[in-house]
């Protein structure tokens, strides 16, 4: 019999306790498919007294989760206690100066600091790996570095954050505002401790910047994503969207052209009945396209307790086989700092605006999208209980969104608004 894959488990959260029973529950199934036993020796957390539902008896218990790194025995650090710094990093360079290969799900981790923890893993022999950061239980990464290997990928796109998901879809079937439901997700949990992470667009960029270093070679540049949250789309957004056939997301998209990378996270538009449209409540979905295979949609849970602990076994086990790769796919030392670029490529935009009730204003609107080279290809004013206002929508045909602004700037100008103009991109999918 093989010698048992010894982990040190640090953070005993929903995911850590999550790991811990799937160790316990499959331990046959793991040591089958792995080709060898995977124990659990150790583990670590803030709080030794606090109660949780799984028995941690059998295991020694460390403090300081850098001691954890550390321990002799101890072949993998799995760190799942989060954040860019602090113990999550002291304790992943400790493992990796320890030649010890680790597994986390720590996408701020990553997102910040992900070239240098890349370099001194390979210095030193060990792998990272990090299919439970991204799209919870959906094996993304394992997609993109091996089953897609053989492929030029030309852009990554989907929704990776479900909280934001879960909003928008529950505004929409719920006809709740926005306040509303976040406070709705607040007390259910569903919220970051700092809320913006989620609604701000920040969890959900962190996980597309690790996606787009996989997907064109490049260094994690996560301070190269545009950020753009959820918190200015009104139930009205959610309305008038559906009235067009369209549904609101927060979509990630991540494409190289010949200007350089784009990395967006940003509320766009997609047709309600397009895999994006239909994808419900939290759950996340990723789109990959390949100049071989076309386009791959890969769906499933974006969080929680059994999927995260899935994607986060599913690196252990490729590690008790031996199956050692790069972490980002390639070479740290050949990854290339990426030339940001913003989206050129020209798509229809929806354009939400409440105007003054009076003669010659939407007149205005049109000649500043004129000027400003857009062309309108729908345009509907809806009643409105204020007699001195008129909610407009426009759709757009195809074009830049530097000619979006040039036309919102003129809009300012034009003494007709009564509320700041929403502009959305109508992501093609």
């Amino acid at each position: 019999m093989p010698d048992p894959l010894r982990l040190g488990l640090a953070g005993l959260g929903t995911v850590g306790i999550g790991v811990v029973k799937i160790v316990q529950r499959h331990a046959d199934l793991i040591a089958a498919r792995g080709g060898r036993p995977i124990t659990i020796t150790a583990v670590s957390a803030r709080d030794r007294t606090k109660n949780r539902d799984a028995d941690l008896s059998g295991y020694a218990w460390e403090s300081d989760p850098v001691a954890l790194a550390r321990r002799p025995d101890v072949d993998v650090f799995v760190e799942l206690m989060g954040g860019e710094a602090g113990g999550a990093k002291a304790s992943v360079e400790a493992a990796i100066a320890a030649g010890k290969d680790v597994v986390t799900a720590n996408k701020a981790l990553l997102a910040h600091h992900g070239q240098a923890l890349a370099e001194a893993a390979e210095a030193a022999g060990a792998a990272i790996r990090f299919e439970a950061a991204v799209a919870g239980g959906i094996p993304v990464i394992k997609a993109l570095t091996e089953g897609l290997a053989g492929n030029e990928i030309t852009r990554v796109m989907g929704v990776m954050n479900g909280t934001c998901n879960y909003i928008l879809t529950r505004m929409e079937s719920a006809g709740l505002s926005y306040d509303q439901v976040f406070e709705e997700a607040r007390q259910l949990g569903y919220l970051e401790a700092d809320p913006t992470l989620d609604v701000g667009g920040i969890d959900a960029g962190h996980k597309l910047s690790l996606l787009a270093s996989i997907a064109f070679g490049t260094r994690v540049s996560f301070d190269k994503v545009e950020l753009e949250g959820i918190e200015r789309v009104s139930i009205d957004d959610i309305r008038l969207a559906a009235d067009m056939g369209l549904r609101i997301k927060l979509l990630g998209v991540a494409q190289m052209t010949g200007r350089g990378l784009e990395q967006r996270m940003s509320p766009c538009l997609v047709p309600v009945d397009s895999p994006l449209g239909q994808l419900p409540g939290g759950t996340n979905m990723v789109v990959i396209e390949g100049d071989s295979v076309g386009q791959v949609v890969l769906r499933g849970a974006g969080a929680g307790q059994g999927p995260t602990a899935s994607a986060v076994m599913a690196d252990v086990i490729d590690l008790a086989r031996g199956t050692r790769l790069s972490t980002f796919g390639r070479p740290a030392a050949s990854l290339v700092a990426p030339v940001p670029a913003k989206a050129t490529a020209p798509a229809a935009h929806y354009l939400r605006m409440t105007l003054q009730d009076k003669p010659g204003a939407l007149a205005k609107i049109a000649t500043a999208l004129g000027e400003a080279g857009v062309s309108i290809n729908r345009m509907r004013q809806y009643g409105h209980p204020d007699a001195t206002t008129a909610p407009v929508l426009i759709v757009t045909h195809k074009t830049t969104r530097d000619a979006i602004d040039v036309a919102l700037k003129a809009f300012a100008g034009t003494g007709v608004l009564a509320s700041e103009p929403v502009a959305l991109r109508i992501e093609p999918v």
